[in-house]
Order: structure tokens, then C-alpha cells, then sequence
């Protein structure tokens, strides 16, 4: 059976750097491309670490197209810098190889609409950043969505959020767009939210097990310090959570992630609800607006962990 064609849209970001190696090192997968939008850091920056990763990974044949730097509507408020680094990689991109290649001449769009219209079977894509490249993607090629096998989205908080008390940075960064891919649209989607990702979160023996596995896994627990520190005031013990990488994983894995389905609803309204993402479990109601997606609540915790560190550890 030949590889899947996956697509990841990401904006690097150091869990981000963990799902593209993870992607890298599937072989159910074949890493077609990877476009990049603002998020963690800005566009550029985001660009320059996809590239670097994939250098590390030695996958620099896969195209890197750069995409959105701003949402679809209001401005962005901040970035995500006190988390990742203001390099995006815990201010130690340098120990990433340099690219041999710079971006590919075409931009995100364009690239998703050609890697679409080019394949001989439906396409994977994981956007794991704002979702304002696969708005504007799915908005203008509204022909290509049958090329799509499904959305496998890292974004969203049922219960809690992260960046405010209500919402998730990947949703809140561009509500608009958010609202426009999982409401307003109808391609397969699954979405994997905080509530799921902060429980698959790696424990200390997991990290020196990867650092220990050769110059990939070595050189992503490189950059980790300011964002491991980040978790530990987080959880309240010494922990990472690779929110990106989960999602990754179902994506190259499919039923790794126990899903349910329901209707989701984005509020893109000001205020301190602004980017919420709501998640209606009813069996029934009077009156709801939108579709139903795949939403990923539960999985075997230590199966997942397993699956993500022998990967990226280079073992099948």
C-alpha cells in the first residue's frame, strides 16, 4: 500500500519542529510539502525554522511555501514568543542545520492547490498553526476539496484555554478563519484540542530517551529548556507537552486519538470569549448551526507516547 500524501501547515515553533520530524519518520506518510503561516513567531522566522527542521531530518527535497503573516481580519495581538523563544526555537535555531534551499517561488495557496490537483489520491493535511492559509485555500479552490482526505487540526479548548482563560492560541491567533474551516466548510475534519493534548504530555526519562536516539532527537531536546520550563510552571511538575506532535500522530496514524463526533462553534466576537472554541455534545437540539466534525478527547496515553518517541527515535 503506498504512503499517504500529507501536507503540514505549521508556523515553527518547537512542538511544531517535533510533528514535522515525526511526519518525517513515518512511513505510512509521504511528506509532500509544507507551508507556512504567522503564529508562534512571525512569517518569516516560521519559514526559515520549517526549513531548518527539515533539513535536520534530511528531508530539504520536501517544498516549503510561505503563506499568511497576519490573520484574515483583526490584527494578531502577540505572538507566542514567551513560550518558544523569539527565534521560535527556545533561541537555539542555530543548532538546527541552514537550509541548502530557500522557499519554494509559490506561495502556500498555490502550492496546496497544486500538491491537490497533482495527486493520485486524497490528500492529509495537517494544519497545526492558525488556519488562515486553509481558509483562503479552501475558499478560493472550493474544487479541490474532494482531493482532501481529511483536516487533521491541533487547535481548540473545550474545557479551558491557553492563551486566555477561554481559548486556544491557534484558534484565538485567527478566530475568522477558524470559524470559516471548521464550521462554514464540509471537509472530513478532525480536530485535536488542549483537552486531549496537555494529558499526553512526556515525563524527563521520555526526553533523555529521545536525546539519546542520535543527532535528530538529540538536536529537538536541544531546543526545549525555556519551553520545558514554560510546562513546569504549567502542570506543576517537570513535563513537556508537544500539543503539534499529537495531532501528527493521528494524522500518520488514524484511531490512535479516540474521537466524538459533535457540532463546534467558534466565537469571533471581541471580549474576553474572543477565539473560544464550543463544543456541542447534545444528542439533539432545536435549532444548531454548522456540521459535525471528528473532535479528539481520549487516547491510550502511554501507546501514543510510545508510538511518537520510537519514531522519532528512528524506530518502526
Amino acid at each position: 500500500m503506498s504512503p499517504t500524501p500529507l501536507v503540514i501547515d505549521t508556523d515553527p515553533g518547537i512542538d511544531d519542529a517535533f510533528a514535522i520530524a515525526l511526519a518525517a519518520a513515518s512511513p505510512e506518510v509521504e511528506l509532500t510539502a509544507v507551508t507556512t503561516v504567522f503564529g508562534n513567531v512571525g512569517l518569516d522566522t516560521t519559514t526559515q525554522n520549517a526549513l531548518r527542521v527539515l533539513a535536520l531530518c534530511g528531508k530539504e527535497n520536501v517544498p516549503v511555501a510561505t503563506g499568511a503573516d497576519r490573520p484574515l481580519v483583526h490584527p494578531q495581538p502577540h505572538r507566542a514568543s514567551h513560550v518558544h523563544g523569539e527565534d521560535g526555537l527556545g533561541g537555539r535555531s542555530t543548532l538546527l542545520p541552514l537550509p541548502v534551499r530557500g522557499p519554494d517561488p509559490r506561495r502556500a495557496v498555490g502550492l496546496l492547490a497544486e500538491v491537490l490537483q497533482a495527486a493520485s489520491q486524497p490528500v492529509v493535511i495537517a494544519p497545526i498553526g492558525p488556519l488562515t492559509n486553509i481558509a483562503l485555500l479552501l475558499a478560493s479552490h472550493p474544487e479541490l476539496k474532494p482531493k482532501i482526505a481529511r483536516l487533521v487540526i491541533m487547535g481548540g479548548g473545550l474545557a479551558t484555554g491557553n492563551i486566555s482563560s477561554t481559548a486556544e492560541f491557534n484558534i484565538w491567533s485567527d478566530p475568522e478563519a477558524a470559524r470559516r474551516v471548521l464550521v462554514e466548510e464540509d471537509v472530513p475534519t478532525v480536530l485535536v484540542p488542549i483537552d486531549v493534548t496537555y494529558r499526553c504530555a512526556v515525563e524527563p526519562a521520555w526526553l533523555d530517551e529521545l536525546a539519546d536516539s542520535g543527532p535528530v532527537g538529540a538536536s529537538l531536546v536541544a531546543l526545549t529548556a525555556p519551553y520545558r520550563a514554560q510546562y513546569q510552571a504549567t502542570l506543576g511538575r517537570d513535563a513537556l507537552v508537544l500539543h503539534d506532535a499529537v495531532a501528527l500522530a493521528e494524522a500518520v496514524q488514524p484511531g490512535i486519538l479516540r474521537c466524538q463526533r459533535m457540532f463546534v462553534e467558534v466565537e469571533c466576537g471581541p471580549g474576553p470569549a474572543r477565539g473560544m472554541t464550543i463544543g456541542d455534545r447534545r444528542r439533539s437540539a432545536l435549532s444548531r448551526e454548522g456540521r459535525e466534525i471528528d473532535v479528539a478527547l481520549d487516547a491510550d496515553l502511554d501507546a501514543l507516547r510510545d508510538f511518537m518517541l520510537h519514531r522519532l527515535c528512528g524506530k518502526e
